[in-house]
């Protein structure tokens, strides 16, 4: 494995949300671990292979952070809108289950402690409370999206 192939593999691991991969072949042993905008990783290699340089860690690997570290820019008209957002890092859905109806759509009515969504992460659904009471104005996520924490879903004008 070589050093672009490493750190093709530190930026797609950071971009899947993964906290922890550990990847062993032959003789390197490989452990990634992805924290709030930072990626550490650990390379141990017993033996070099005969004819292959020596692989060594990158000093800071550099991961895309304009995806992580980017403020969300909100249009001046939505400035007089609150911001839902996710707890947690999983998967949003909109419904309970696929044969079932939304929970909110832009248009409904909301009061603290309404379900809006359900995120899913390590097979546990998380039902997501509205802890604000208003109208929705706007969905910002897809349904079956990946989000990660802190990330805008909604965005509900309380008047």
């Amino acid at each position: 494995m070589d050093i672009k192939e490493i750190q093709n593999l530190i930026k797609f691991v950071a971009k899947s949300g993964a906290s922890e991969v550990k990847l062993e072949m032959q003789d390197v042993k490989i452990t990634i671990r992805t924290g709030a905008g930072k990626t550490e990783t650990t390379i141990l290699q017993a033996a070099p292979m005969a004819g292959m340089p020596q692989v060594t860690a990158p000093a800071a690997p550099q991961v895309a952070s304009s995806e992580v570290a980017a403020p969300v820019q909100v249009e001046s008209d939505d400035a007089k809108y609150i911001t839902v957002k996710s707890p947690i890092i999983g998967t949003f859905y909109r419904k309970p289950s696929p044969d079932k109806p939304n929970f909110v759509e832009v248009g409904s009515e909301v009061s603290v402690g309404d379900i809006v969504c359900v995120i899913e992460a390590m097979k546990l659904f998380n039902e997501i409370e509205s802890e604000i009471s208003g109208k929705i104005v706007k969905i910002l996520v897809d349904d079956s999206s990946p989000v990660e924490f802190d990330q805008p879903l909604f965005l509900v004008d309380p008047s």
